[in-house]
């Protein structure tokens, strides 16, 4: 498989996170790989709150997003000037929001947060799966709290 990589400069705005999102994911869909829609989706939304929270937490400075295809894996790189490394847990039933990093967690296959120079590197892997047929499978419990 041929080697693949999507970078782009994200400004610290709203309406930037979209643009990304799609961007990211028309380049994907554009290597003509041979991804599966499971990987798509997952990366998508990867690249979703990694950016989303870039963009919240990183003030005025621009934000990175990086995508790289290889042999095995899609690896996906959000770099922001904020120092603070966030910590995945599980969110307050009641909370509107803390659940994204949680669900980046359980639906790839590595995930890291490491500081920079001047902040920090969020990063997932999504393993390509060996068969072509193959898609990713979900088994996240269905259980609600009320």
């Amino acid at each position: 498989m041929t080697a693949h990589q999507f970078t782009l400069s994200v400004p610290t705005t709203p309406t930037a996170v979209t643009a990304a999102r799609h961007q990211a994911v028309d380049a994907i869909e554009g290597w003509d790989a041979g991804l599966s829609t499971g990987v798509v989706h997952t990366a998508e939304l990867v690249i979703s709150e990694f950016v989303t929270n870039a963009v919240q937490h990183a003030a005025a400075d621009p934000v990175s997003l990086c995508v790289r295809l290889d042999e095995g894996a899609l690896r996906i790189e959000v770099c922001d000037a904020c120092p603070d490394l966030p910590q995945p847990g599980l969110p307050d039933p009641y909370s509107e929001s803390g659940r994204g990093l949680f669900l980046v967690v359980v639906l790839t296959d590595r995930y890291g947060v490491e500081p920079t120079a001047i902040g920090k590197r969020c990063w997932a892997e999504i393993d390509l799966p060996t068969n072509p047929d193959q898609e990713i499978a979900l088994s996240l419990p269905l259980q609600r709290s009320y």
